[in-house]
């Protein structure tokens, strides 16, 4: 696919697991359809953070995007989760993601080793020179417990095959610097939102879009949001953030991806177990997430019962 642009809502796409926990390849091939089809997302992104991607092995890992590929069938770009915190590990899983027919790559900071800047120069740096593929950097320290800085991820921007960053940085000083020092440069740099409630305030300093957990439940809110404020209708797009932020706060109630997988199951769609070390939602966050679905029209109740269903 030749990608013209990468800017809108893409959805790092859940992996539905069934009950002896293996993959729910019927599931996911719904998900991918029904995320298309329904919801108009502009972008699949598979074996992400909201993928589980740390549980799946490489055997797993792999089927995953030939089954997102398969299913997506060059309907909107695939951008595969290829990263890890081995830099050789990192090249053959993005080399594996080229061969399957993926369009780009996302490449999540080293996590554990705490490289230095320059480490993490080179690292990405070496993917890049082995890889076909477009890069995506995936900044989010929280998880990583290392921050690819400002002046780094601008030295990465002027690479061929770096051509975007997820920012889950949650440090708007950071956004401005990268955006600032990337903007006039030779070749688009795409900036996509990761901190979720950050999507509209990331669109007003130049972002494009965003790579969005919350999309599995308000993707067609979102993906509006962020159509309308690229075309000028700011006031419109700021409505649509406002409405939907207790939403968006209520599905990070607890660590992603357990509520949007609770979230999913309430509203029928293909979600099943969680791998350990996540477990499930809470109870008393359960019905605190199960209200806001409900406030938001996203389950309907079922006759007699109380109980939310799609």
């Amino acid at each position: 696919m030749q990608v013209k642009t990468w800017a809108g809502c893409h959805l790092p796409i859940i992996t539905p697991f069934k009950d002896d926990y293996s993959i729910d390849e019927g599931g996911l091939r719904k998900l991918v359809n029904y995320y298309i089809e329904e919801v108009k997302c502009d972008g699949i992104v598979p074996c992400g953070t909201t993928g589980e991607s740390p549980t799946l092995d490489h055997e797993e890992h792999a089927r995953v995007i030939k089954i997102v590929v398969d299913e997506v069938k060059g309907r909107v770009p695939v951008m595969a989760g290829t990263g890890s915190n081995s830099t050789r590990e990192a090249i053959e899983m993005t080399k594996h993601a080229a061969d399957l027919g993926c369009d780009a790559s996302l490449q999540v900071c080293p996590y554990y080793n705490r490289p230095t800047q320059d480490g993490l120069l080179r690292h990405f740096e070496a993917i890049a020179e082995a890889a076909s593929l477009p890069l995506f950097i995936y900044n989010i320290p929280s998880r990583t417990g290392r921050l690819i800085e400002a002046k780094t991820m601008i030295a990465l921007s002027k690479l061929d095959h770096v051509i975007g960053m997820k920012d889950a940085a949650g440090d708007m000083m950071v956004t401005m610097e990268i955006i600032r020092g990337t903007r006039n440069g030779k070749k688009k740099f795409y900036v996509l939102s990761g901190e979720d409630a950050l999507t509209f305030p990331m669109l007003a300093l130049g972002g494009d879009g965003g790579i969005l957990a919350v999309a599995h439940v308000i993707g067609k809110e979102y993906g509006e949001m962020i159509r309308l404020y690229l075309a000028g209708k700011i006031a419109e797009a700021r409505d649509i953030h406002f409405k939907m932020l207790p939403m968006v706060q209520t599905l990070f109630i607890e660590t992603n991806p357990v509520p949007v997988k609770e979230a999913l199951a309430m509203m029928g769609l293909p979600a099943g177990k969680l791998r350990l070390p996540l477990s499930p939602l809470k109870d008393e966050n359960r019905e605190v997430l199960r209200a806001a679905l409900h406030q938001f029209g996203y389950l309907k109740p079922k006759a007699g019962s109380g109980r939310g269903i799609a």
